[in-house]
């Protein structure tokens, strides 16, 4: 999965219809550039690309200010689809130090507050299990030798699964607690896509 594809599905769901330089403008306006690598150049190739793929459609070619047209793109019904999907795997599954969740937090007001929360309940089970096998990992006091310090491997991995695990349980008690604007409710940046003529 790539937290690009994720994020330019998105933020044309989030517009309707948008050309390159607004998902560009966009992107950076959340610093997606430094969290998830997204360049200028990934931006227009992803869109290219997933125009061939049949999940973006142009809609409308305007002229560009001395450069290039600006080719205007909408998600298709499989584009929704894909993006739909990509969001719900990447936020139930994608790991913590990958752009891809970065991704799916930021997009994550494109669901249902319900779907969000079952996504999110499952991902804290899942950081259950991981905090639970780092700690053993480090109480086994498995002789290492030469290796020692490679228990701090483990030491470091328990850590990042227990703030996240921390992080995690508050971002639900946020969200059941009527926090964020989702797409169920009124005034979503993150409604219906429009209808595809």
């Amino acid at each position: 999965m790539s937290a690009t594809r994720l994020l330019v599905l998105g933020v044309v769901r989030m517009y309707g219809r948008a050309h390159g330089y607004q998902v560009r403008r966009e992107l950076l306006s959340w610093s997606a550039d430094k969290w998830a690598n997204v360049q200028p150049g990934s931006i227009y190739h992803a869109l290219k690309k997933m125009s061939s793929e049949h999940l973006l459609e142009q809609v409308e070619v305007e002229p560009g200010d001395g450069g290039p047209d600006r080719v205007a793109y909408r998600l298709t019904a499989d584009g929704d689809h894909e993006f739909r999907v990509l969001l719900a795997r990447a936020l139930a599954d994608a790991p913590m130090s990958r752009p891809e969740m970065g991704a799916a937090v930021s997009l994550m007001p494109a669901l249902s507050r319900k779907h969000a929360l079952s996504l999110l309940r499952k991902r804290l089970v899942d950081f259950d299990a991981e905090a639970r096998q780092a700690r053993l990992l480090i109480d086994n006091g498995q002789d290492w030798g030469k290796a020692a310090h490679v228990s701090e491997l483990f030491r470091l991995w328990s850590g990042i699964a227990e703030t996240s695990h921390e992080w995690l349980i508050g971002l639900i008690a946020r969200l059941e607690a009527g926090e964020y604007v989702m797409a169920d409710d009124p005034g979503s940046a993150f409604g219906d896509p429009p209808e595809t003529e």
